[in-house]
């Protein structure tokens, strides 16, 4: 007898698709704004810009892909 993965009611609804963009936009944007702290060096801001670039991406490619249809709306 197969064994089907068990899911809690919470784990099958769909988010808020679009507070989820306002976040992961707005924590890129506060990111950004970190670049002027008390650090020294580059490392930081090497760190500080390449993850807001990288959530900025995820909301682009995600809204792409829903675009065209290649990841449903529902979830």
């Amino acid at each position: 007898m197969a064994e089907e993965p068990v899911y809690a009611p919470d784990q099958l609804k769909p988010g808020n698709r679009k507070w989820a963009r306002i976040g992961a936009v707005g924590t890129a944007a506060i990111m950004l704004l970190m670049l002027w702290g008390n650090h020294e060096g580059n490392t930081e801001n090497i760190w500080l810009i390449g993850t807001a670039v990288a959530l900025i991406g995820v909301v682009l490619v995600d809204v792409v892909l829903r675009r065209n249809g290649l990841k449903p709306n529902d979830q």
